[in-house]
C-alpha cells in the first residue's frame, strides 16, 4: 500500500526480509548516543530497547544480504530535549558510518527531539547552528556516497508543543502548616508529564494575571499524589481562578486517560481569532460505552 515500513529488530527485520524482499524498508539503528535529556525521554543510549545496535551491524548486513533485501533508507531518534548539538552531530556521523553500507538508498532520518523552552530563560535547540552544521556534512556525504539523498526529521513536540495550552480551574486554595495549595479539577489523567517526567510546565492564573506573585503547590484531583508543581511563584490565586499550564500541545490530551473515571477535556481550536470547538468533553455514557453487561443469572 505504499506505507513506508521501518524496522528496529534483528529478527522482524530477517522475518520481514523472508517473506518480502522487494519491498522497500528503513532500518532504524541505535548509536549508543544520550543526545536528549534523562532516560525517560532518551532513546538512543545503551540500554534503550529502540534500534538495533550498531555493535550489531555485521549481523544486520548479513540478514539483508541473505534476504536480498530493499534497504532505502536508515533512521535514529536519540530522544527529546537535545541539549548540546555536537553531540547530536557526533550521533549523525555514525548514522553516515552505517550507511556507507548500503548501496540503494533514498534517504537518512535523523529522528527528532528538538528542545523547546518550558520556562523562563530555558535552554532550546540551536535550530539554526544545528541546521547549518549538519546541512553542510549532509550534503559533503551524499557526494562521498555518489548520489543525492533526502534528508528527513521529525519535528513533532517542536513543531506542536508551544501551540497547545491546557485550562484548569481552581477548586480549592487549601493553607496547611508548611505550603498553599491550589487544587485544580484536573490530575495527571489529564497531564502526566510532571509525575512521570519529572518536566516543568509554566503555569499562568489568567484570571488575575497582574496579582502579586505567591508560593503554590498545584495539584490535582486525583486519590494519588498528582502534583502539577511545588511551590512555584504565581500570581495570587482564588477559588473558581483558571490556571493556564503551557506548552500542553504536545503529550498532553495524547497521554490522558480515564483514570479514577474521570472524563477527558474538551479541545478547543483558536483560529483567526476564533474559538472553534473540536472535541467535545467526555460524560459519564462515554465512560461506560464499551462496558459489556453479563446476562442476569437465572433463578434456581
Amino acid at each position: 500500500m505504499g506505507v513506508q515500513i521501518n524496522i528496529d529488530n534483528l529478527s522482524i527485520l530477517e522475518q520481514f526480509g523472508t517473506k518480502y524482499p522487494d519491498t522497500p524498508v528503513c532500518i532504524r539503528i541505535n548509536p549508543h548516543v544520550m543526545a536528549g535529556g534523562n532516560t525517560n525521554i532518551s532513546v538512543g543510549h545503551i540500554d534503550s530497547k529502540f534500534g538495533i545496535s550498531i555493535h550489531q551491524l555485521p549481523h544486520l548486513i548479513r540478514i539483508v544480504e541473505n534476504t536480498k533485501m530493499n534497504i532505502v533508507g536508515i533512521h535514529m531518534h536519540t530522544g527529546s530535549d537535545i541539549l548540546d548539538i555536537e553531540v547530536f552531530l557526533y550521533a549523525a556521523e555514525i548514522l553516515f558510518d552505517v550507511a556507507k553500507n548500503f548501496k540503494n538508498l533514498e534517504f537518512l532520518d535523523f529522528g527528532s527531539g528538538f528542545k523547546v523552552p518550558y520556562k523562563k530563560d530555558d535552554i532550546e535547540t540551536d535550530i539554526e547552528e544545528l541546521g547549518k552544521k549538519l546541512s553542510k556534512r549532509f550534503n559533503d556525504f551524499c557526494t562521498e556516497y555518489g548520489k543525492e539523498l533526502t534528508l528527513i526529521f521529525e519535528p513533532g513536540k517542536f513543531l506542536v508543543s508551544e501551540a497547545g495550552f491546557f485550562l484548569a480551574k481552581v477548586n480549592v486554595v487549601k493553607q496547611t502548616t508548611s505550603t498553599v495549595f491550589a487544587g485544580v479539577d484536573s490530575g495527571f489523567n489529564h497531564l502526566i508529564r510532571p509525575m512521570l517526567y519529572g518536566s516543568q510546565h509554566h503555569i499562568e492564573n489568567i484570571s488575575n494575571p497582574k496579582g502579586k506573585e505567591r508560593f503554590y503547590s498545584v495539584v490535582g484531583y486525583i486519590c494519588e499524589t498528582d502534583t502539577f508543581a511545588n511551590n512555584r511563584r504565581i500570581a495570587e490565586i482564588n477559588e473558581g481562578d483558571i490556571l493556564c499550564f503551557k506548552n500542553a500541545g504536545a503529550y498532553c490530551f495524547s497521554m490522558s486517560s480515564n483514570y479514577n473515571s474521570r472524563y477527558k477535556p474538551a479541545e478547543v481550536l483558536w483560529m483567526n481569532g476564533e474559538g472553534h470547538l473540536i472535541r467535545a468533553k467526555e460524560s459519564f455514557e462515554d465512560l461506560l460505552r464499551n462496558q459489556i453487561p453479563l446476562p442476569v443469572a437465572a433463578t434456581v
